[in-house]
């Protein structure tokens, strides 16, 4: 039978992949959602609380959702939504009139996951300051490089990070200290005081600052305002099942741009969030998993290497109805063994950055079909793919750079003119710095980021495809693909490569099979095997740690 033609509709738009003629850009097949008018004063904690379903157990459309706002994934510690809401309303309070906060103040956050850190983050949002989380790992080099990108004069950390933290700072609170308690039990104003004036904060003021490598390598600070999360938000709402609790493992960490979202989702849309608090993580995938069985989750998020593992552990998962995976690709032949694995369980893939938000993702079980997609462009979303050497829009099916436009991009890096410049085209387009094609279902396909093309000769050749070929090979548990000088190619795809356990896989029988599935040009040139493959939590290669591990092979040959 025929393939379906692509329909065109009234304004010349294809009704299959999005694409419009006229605009040269692709526009989302998804139904749009109404979002409030950007000039109405409203801070995204105001618009979380204000779609908080209410509980069907009584005749009083007063009451909040009966299940539990957050769960302590190792304790089973509990906070209801009645205690949540008291908790942000008290500390946004006591951050005013005892902590001296104020709206546009920028307060940095160092603490692991715990069930206090998304009342402080819903406390600061309302009281108009900016959020600015980092990962607790961190070394003090580093977290000192953040805290003078962001500009914080605050900083919020637990007794273990807090000497990471640079001199300096007006205030540092200890969210395990007796003080943040007092904090969080604040009762009001002393008795005198003026009241505090209400705070009102516009949806184009800075709710977040978060980190980024950008599409240059080094680290920049992206501002999100309020209106970039009530968008997200409000997509997820938008699917939200009706009169239904839902349970679902927060894995991805909260200082991550994903965790981070979710923690918020998670409150708005009246869900229970599982917290996997370090007690937990230290488990790795196996902690995650008896998390996930003992607290019977339908939903939870994951990295690919999280998603890889739970193929080996050894569990039942029969309340598990959906994981939300993005950050790095995932190998096809990875999604294929989770589905054998997890056949009752559909794996959403999805795609999106600190700068820009959500940008694609499947919502469906008939999407999840889609092997190798990151999904359809998300609703109230725009993109172009982009010669990335004529600078000329592409129509479906051919590659090129993802430009973005939409409610949920950030405003811009913080005190770098130069990198948005780069970053922003005249028209208020988003750079992404990835390679991607939509095909002609309206799929959008991530093949790799531009500046990690290696130049081979006159062509470029994409690590992650080549990734995706060895993560096929059988005796292949992990690999990455680096370019490495050469004097007569310009550069040759090298490959490191972690092999199972026992195996005998040699050089010659790396190369020969990648070169069975390859273009020519594209061939692996180089193996050397390692022990590990240095990733981010979120699963993507830290490819300038593979530069130092090259070096390392290298001089150990010599």
């Amino acid at each position: 039978m025929a393939a379906p033609t692509s329909m065109a509709n009234a304004d010349g738009e294809s009704t299959r992949t999005g694409y419009c003629a006229a605009t040269k850009s692709f526009r989302s097949l998804r139904p749009p959602v109404p979002l409030p008018p950007p000039d109405v004063p409203l801070s995204f904690p105001e618009f979380a609380f204000s779609l908080l379903p209410r509980s069907s157990s009584s005749s009083s459309s007063s009451l909040l959702p009966a299940n539990p706002a957050l769960v302590d994934a190792a304790t089973g510690e509990a906070v209801s939504f009645q205690a949540l809401l008291s908790r942000v309303r008290a500390l946004a309070g006591a951050l005013r009139s005892r902590v001296g906060l104020r709206g546009g103040d920028v307060a940095f956050v160092l603490a692991p996951a715990g069930l206090d850190v998304p009342v402080l983050y819903f406390a600061l949002l309302s009281i108009g300051a900016v959020v600015s989380p980092a990962n607790p790992a961190l070394t003090p080099a580093e977290v000192s490089r953040l805290v003078s990108l962001s500009g914080a004069s605050v900083a919020f950390a637990v007794s273990s990070t807090a000497t990471k933290l640079p001199a300096g700072l007006t205030t540092v609170v200890l969210l395990d200290s007796p003080h943040f308690r007092s904090l969080l039990m604040d009762c009001g104003q002393a008795q005198g005081q003026e009241p505090l004036p209400v705070v009102v904060v516009r949806q184009s003021e800075t709710a977040a600052i978060q980190y980024s490598s950008g599409t240059t390598g080094r680290v920049k600070a992206a501002a999100l305002p309020h209106r970039s999360f009530i968008a997200m938000v409000a997509g997820f709402h938008a699917l939200r099942a009706k009169a239904r609790e839902v349970r679902t493992l927060l894995g991805a960490p909260m200082f991550h741009s994903m965790g981070f979202l979710f923690v918020l989702q998670g409150v708005a849309l009246g869900a229970t969030t599982v917290v996997v608090t370090d007690a937990v993580a230290r488990a790795g995938i196996r902690g995650l998993v008896e998390a996930a069985e003992r607290w019977a989750v339908m939903d939870m998020t994951a990295s690919p290497p999280v998603v890889l593992g739970m193929t080996k552990q050894r569990c039942r998962l029969p309340a598990l109805e959906r994981i939300t995976c993005g950050g790095a690709p995932l190998p096809a032949a990875a999604i294929e063994r989770f589905r054998r694995r997890f056949p009752h369980v559909d794996l959403w893939m999805g795609y999106g950055s600190t700068e820009a938000g959500g940008i694609s993702r499947m919502i469906s079980q008939e999407e999840c079909n889609h092997i190798g997609s990151a999904g359809r462009v998300t609703e109230n979303v725009e993109v172009k793919i982009v010669d990335h050497v004529t600078g000329k829009p592409l129509p479906a099916g051919q590659q090129g750079e993802l430009w973005v436009r939409g409610p949920a991009v950030m405003t811009g890096y913080v005190g770098d003119n130069e990198a948005n410049a780069t970053t922003f085209d005249s028209e208020g387009w988003l750079k992404t710095g990835d390679l991607c094609y939509i095909d002609q279902d309206g799929f959008l396909f991530v093949v790799d980021r531009l500046k990690e093309l290696i130049k081979y000769k006159a062509y470029q050749v994409p690590p992650a495809e080549l990734e995706l070929v060895l993560h096929s090979l059988p005796q292949i548990v992990d690999a990455a693909v680096m370019p490495y000088p050469h004097e007569e190619a310009g550069q040759i795809p090298v490959a490191l490569v972690v092999k199972q356990p026992g195996s005998k896989l040699t050089e010659a029988e790396v190369m020969y099979n990648v070169a069975k599935q390859v273009a020519p040009y594209n061939k692996i040139r180089k193996v050397l095997f390692v022990d590990s493959i240095p990733k981010s939590p979120s699963g993507k290669i830290l490819r300038r740690e593979l530069v130092n591990q090259l070096r390392l092979c290298e001089l150990s040959r010599l």
